[in-house]
């Protein structure tokens, strides 16, 4: 049991206090708007044109996407935590953004799952910013994670090129020339 707690504490911290998160937010926007209102305080009345809460929901992906797809989209879900929790345990410790990456990603599938499992297959959208498509925490933590994960690729690669070229000039100056 102590090693199970070890692989998967952190995964599970994370991804528990973004959908905790994403869960209350949610439960604050249905139970204090209606369907299709819009709030936003007074004192930040001038960020109407660009950012808004507003109560929706969608069937489809994230951003709306592919409306009427719930079923397809929640079985997809289970699929996805599955591999994340699945694989996590094999990324090494020290590779923090691929981590963190999984974790977001968890939080966001189960996020929405939560949504399609007790909405009757509709997830709450809330978040309106300019002409961007409404969403929500989850939806926000899978588009960060995403960023996180290439964000990680580019550290690694960066730091892989720089290796190589210490590797280059070590063999280099090692080098004896015989004429």
């Amino acid at each position: 049991m102590k090693n199970i707690v070890e692989k998967y504490i952190y995964m599970f911290g994370i991804a528990g206090v973004i959908v905790a998160l994403d869960q209350w937010t949610k439960d604050l926007v249905r139970d204090n708007l209606a369907l299709g209102a819009t709030w936003l305080p007074q004192s930040l009345e001038w960020l109407s044109p660009y950012a808004r809460i507003v109560h929706w929901y969608n069937t489809g992906a994230a951003f709306g996407m592919f409306q009427n797809g719930s079923m397809i989209f929640g079985t997809l879900a289970f699929i996805v935590i599955g591999a994340l929790i699945y694989y996590f345990p094999q990324v090494d410790k020290k590779d923090w953004t691929l981590r963190l990456a999984m974790s977001m990603q968890l939080a966001g599938a189960s996020g929405n799952l939560i949504d399609r499992l007790m909405r009757d297959g509709k997830v709450t959208d809330f978040i309106s910013v300019g002409t961007f498509p409404v969403f929500n925490v989850a939806d926000a933590s899978i588009s960060v994670g995403t960023v996180v994960l290439l964000l990680g690729v580019y550290l690694q690669e960066r730091a892989a090129q720089k290796e190589k070229a210490l590797l280059d000039d070590t063999a280099k100056s090692g080098e004896v020339t015989i004429e």
